[in-house]
């Protein structure tokens, strides 16, 4: 099935780094008839501010793909890994029980990801 969904009608969150819209219920965002698709619980569309970006923090049993449409994202782990995707690169990661990340835009535009 495919659904048309306006940017407009999307639940959204913004902060002073990030501004994120949510195609499936999330957060803040709570919408039941919208809790994922299948075993895809979040897809969000969001743009990270120039020179800004997200702390460590955990996740646990998950699978994080990340698409870059525009600008780069750096991410680093607490084992020491970092990686750098730029626009039309995709991310994957892991990440497991024990382990945090922290995602930064060191760029001077903004980046534009899913």
């Amino acid at each position: 099935m495919i659904e048309r969904r306006p940017l407009a009608s999307l639940g959204s969150f913004q902060n002073d780094w990030l501004n994120a819209k949510h195609y499936f219920s999330f957060d803040q965002c709570r919408d039941s008839s919208r809790m994922g698709l299948g075993r895809l619980p979040v897809w969000n569309d969001a743009e990270i501010a120039p020179g800004t970006g997200s702390n460590p923090h955990p996740h646990q049993g998950m699978e994080i793909v990340i698409y870059i449409r525009s600008g780069a994202i750096t991410h680093q782990d607490s084992l020491g890994n970092v990686g750098r995707p730029e626009a039309g690169d995709v991310q994957v990661m892991h990440a497991g029980a024990g382990i945090d990340h922290a995602e930064y835009n060191k760029e001077a535009i903004a980046t534009r990801l899913f």
